[in-house]
């Protein structure tokens, strides 16, 4: 076995995976969904807290849109 560590967690968790599985594609697809999104937006709160305060909104919504698309890129 090339990865007993990862082998073992799997198995000990495949309980509360299995039952993911019952759900149709479509209801699946709209959690890994929300999934991707609320890493998106954890990453944009990072950026705008980092940042501090913006002068005006035009600042903040280039900040947001040069982020995105930054994020988009990985």
């Amino acid at each position: 076995m090339k990865f007993p560590t990862v082998v073992a967690s799997s198995r000990r968790a495949w309980a509360h995976v299995i039952p993911f599985f019952a759900f149709p594609p479509e209801i699946r697809r709209v959690v890994y969904t929300t999934n991707a999104l609320e890493s998106v937006h954890a990453q944009l709160r990072k950026i705008i807290k980092t940042r501090g305060h913006f002068p005006n909104d035009e600042a903040a919504i280039k900040l947001i849109w040069l982020a995105l698309r930054n994020i988009t890129a990985k």
